[in-house]
């Protein structure tokens, strides 16, 4: 039997093309997709990779193949084939590798209503059909295919954005943003459309080669850009979107990185001022000031394990009515409980643009401790070392342990977090303490038994 280990990971499909994957590969999904969620119409959509619009198409023909309906909306962020997903109330394929290198390209899908698919909720299913596929040929199509139409959904989805945040009475803001070749240079300016905004855009130009920098704002260096451009420029604020656009970081007036539990914050306080009392997620490894936050403003908060699957199926359980990672994605239950980086940027720039002040002080309020970042260790037992680290710190005076993801260590002054990557040999490791002195000492501390 094929094995698809290699590409079917724990939340989405994702491989090297066409290495690792190609277009009858793509068909044989969208078949599996059609049998796995039984409906009679899918939504699929895809970004500018250069493998995109075909892997699309082919995976819309596996699914009309079997008799189902497809709505092709073509070029689009991963959030607006959510935002298809549940004004449409049909199950959706993205096809895109977020910020992996230009050769990689891969499918998210959703239930409708944009409710995930991960290992546990269909994924592990299709991945054996098409295993089986693979091995016995592909499956006997329906006496009647299913049609494929397209549709262009970016105006709706901008307005459904625009409906959710007032921005009609902020000062005017000059707003850097870098969408680094990626689909927010297709999205931005349909959604910024008409505001009292003075868009410095860079890196619009749709290429799925990304010729500028990758397409991952979580790495430092691909932010250098976008922070030259605001000091030089002027600009309020500075936006970077990754290559699918679901997922944004943003840069204060000075060129200086707002840290994403920071955004988790502030976005907290104005949902939890539109509904008091409600839940807010925040992932395991987003800064003590986000529950801090959310309790000074009445809120409840829920700590839970990364990733973008548990985060929806909390928020599902919950009712919450928004979550926050620490690597910028955003959760809204305005938004079917699916991630949206275009909303969490609009929240920001209403916050900006309400009042006078620069957005460093404006954040200042939601920062409050020292942090490392995530720190990647290349190791090739991952849990011997997670398990030396847990001997050293277990049963130390004040200090707790918890297991939730990976292993927490916290005391009343600092905390850190290591997790073995899914799908490298990598243990990631994140400190947070009250103080720079102390972030430094505990790394050096962890990173010395990890790296024995």
């Amino acid at each position: 039997m094929a094995d698809l280990s290699q590409i079917v990971k724990a939340y989405d499909v994702r491989g090297v093309v066409p290495d690792q994957w190609d277009e009858s590969m793509a068909e044989l999904f969208g078949a599996a997709f059609a049998q796995v969620t039984g409906a009679s119409a899918i939504v699929v959509g895809h970004d500018m990779r250069p493998s995109s619009p075909g892997l699309s198409r082919a995976f819309a023909r596996g699914a009309a193949a079997l008799g189902v309906d497809v709505t092709e909306i073509g070029l689009c962020s991963t959030d607006e084939l959510y935002f298809a997903s549940g004004q449409l109330a049909l199950p959706g394929a993205m096809f895109t590798a977020s910020h992996n290198p230009a050769q990689y390209n891969g499918i998210k899908l959703c239930r409708a209503g944009a409710a995930p698919v991960g290992q546990d909720t269909g994924l592990a299913e299709i991945r054996a059909l098409v295993e089986g596929w693979l091995e016995t040929g592909a499956p006997e199509p329906a006496a009647t295919a299913g049609t494929i139409t397209s549709r262009d959904v970016l105006a709706d989805y901008a307005a459904h954005l625009r409906s959710l945040v007032d921005l009609t009475d902020i000062r005017p803001l000059k707003v850097a943003v870098d969408a680094g070749n990626g689909m927010g240079g297709h999205t931005v300016p349909t959604v910024l459309a008409g505001l009292p905004v003075d868009l410095v855009p860079m890196y619009f130009e749709l290429d799925g080669t990304f010729p500028n920098h990758e397409a991952n704002p979580l790495d430092p260096k691909n932010l250098v850009d976008l922070q030259a451009k605001v000091r030089e420029t002027g600009a309020d604020i500075g936006l970077a979107f990754d290559g699918d656009a679901d997922r944004c970081f943003v840069v204060d007036e000075r060129g200086e990185p707002v840290s994403p539990s920071a955004i988790t914050a502030l976005v907290a306080a104005r949902e939890l001022a539109k509904h008091p009392g409600g839940t807010i997620i925040h992932n395991l490894i987003t800064s003590w000031s986000v529950p801090e936050v959310v309790a000074e403003n009445g809120g409840k908060a829920v700590r839970t394990r990364v990733g973008h699957s548990f985060i929806k199926q909390e928020m599902a359980r919950s009712g919450a009515i928004f979550g926050g990672e620490h690597s910028a994605h955003y959760y809204f239950r305005d938004f079917w409980n699916a991630d949206t980086g275009m909303l969490a940027a609009l929240h920001v720039l209403a916050a900006l643009g309400g009042q006078d002040g620069p957005l460093s002080g404006l954040v200042r309020q939601y920062d409050r401790y020292a942090a490392s970042g995530e720190i990647n260790s290349t190791v090739a037992d991952q849990a011997g070392r997670a398990a030396a680290v847990r001997a050293a710190y277990e049963g130390a005076d004040g200090v707790t342990l918890d297991e939730l993801d990976g292993l927490t260590v916290a005391t009343a002054d600092w905390w850190f977090n290591l997790r073995a990557s899914n799908t490298e040999p990598l243990l990631r490791l994140n400190v947070e303490a009250r103080d720079p002195e102390t972030v430094t000492r505990i790394r050096d501390e962890v990173l010395a038994i990890v790296r024995a």
